[in-house]
Parts: structure tokens; sequence; C-alpha cells
């Protein structure tokens, strides 16, 4: 069972973002099932947090049920969609703050689906030069397809369904391959402190042990 949590930054009700968020939800659950995996849904919609984000931040130390519960289940979930609006050429502030909160070292190697929604297609480079940075950090594994959706997109357009499918099949790929690396040599991130799975000697008896 694939557990996907689904964190929607949108602010307004109804919000493009949340819109979003659900058809990306929804095409990665499709393409999980025609794969023959199952899997469930979780949302945490960051407009019932802002107050309690704030509080964090001025009240070190403070949590609520309802933060604690939204914390825990994206650190322990399989895998995220992410969508946030943008303004002014980046995420929304509720957005940032709240992977400001999460552990560093919480989604190391988790997979990652990026969306983002704004008025204007003039903000769709956002996902790559603001979005994607921060899960890079984060030392997330992000979905190669990002899906970015203007006003205009949301009129039944192919072009956006098409990228939704992509986005949500690269999704499910990543979540049920045996293996993404090649020949072993690409292993996954290794946590601060810890070493990675080549083991000790030099460069090249390191690759020695793959011939």
């Amino acid at each position: 069972m694939h557990h996907l949590v689904v964190i929607n930054a949108g602010l307004s009700t109804p919000s493009s973002s949340r819109t979003l968020a659900e058809q990306l939800a929804a095409a990665t659950t499709t393409a999980l099932s025609t794969r023959g995996e199952a899997s469930d849904i979780h949302y945490i919609d960051l407009r019932d947090l802002v107050m309690d984000l704030a509080q964090s931040f001025t009240n070190p130390g403070f949590s609520s049920p309802k933060l604690s519960a939204a914390i825990e289940r994206t650190e322990s979930a399989s895998a995220l969609i992410v969508v946030t609006p943008i303004y002014k050429a980046s995420y929304s502030g509720v957005f940032k703050m709240f992977f400001d909160i999460i552990d560093q070292k919480a989604i190391i190697d988790k997979p990652v689906l990026m969306g983002a929604t704004a008025g204007s297609p003039r903000h769709s480079l956002a996902l790559e030069h603001a979005v994607r940075p921060l899960f890079s950090f984060l030392r997330a594994r992000t979905i190669a397809t990002a899906v970015f959706a203007a006003t205009e997109d949301f009129g039944g357009s192919n072009e956006l369904g098409d990228r939704i499918v992509r986005a949500a099949g690269e999704l499910a790929t990543s979540l049920t391959s045996v293996s993404t690396t090649v020949g072993g040599l690409g292993g996954t991130f290794a946590r601060d402190g810890e070493a990675d799975d080549l083991g000790e000697g030099s460069f090249a008896d390191r690759i020695r042990k793959y011939n």
C-alpha cells in the first residue's frame, strides 16, 4: 500500500491549487492501479494550519495536535504531491513555513511530485527556480515532470491533462520500480553521519566490485 500525502497551499475557497492537487492525486492512484498497486490519499490543506504555523515560529517548541499530525503524515508518506500558488515569482509563504518546520532529514529520497498555479503563464518557471531547489535542498527525489497551471488552463485543456497524466505516471514508476539506479551504482542519498554503500578503498577499487 502506497500512502500518498497531498499538500495544498491554496488559501482561497474554491482553490485552483486544490483542484490541481486533486487531479494529480487521482491520476497517480489510477497510474498505480494499472500497475496492480494499491494506494490511499490524505490531504493536508495548509490554510487550516496558518495560525498554528505562525505560533510555531513565535513560540519555540509550540505544536498543536493538528500540526503535529500533519508533520507526522508528511514524514511517513510513501510520496508527496505538493501544490502551491505562485506569488511574486515564488511559492507562497505558508508553503515555505510548513517545510521550514519539517525535519531537514525527514524526506530524504522521498518521491515528490510538484505542482503550482498562478493567474498568468509567465509564472511557470517558478517551479524550476524556486520550488524544485527547495526540495533539492531537502534531498527529496523530485519527479522530472512538474505541473504548472495558469487560470486559462482550467477550461478542459488537453495539454494540462496530458501533463498531469505524464507526471502521475512518473511518480507511479518511481514508487513501483525495484531499483532506480543502473547496475547498483547510483545508490540512495546517505543521511548525514552515514556511510555510503560503496565501502572502503580507492575509487578504482569501488568500481571494480561492479565489474
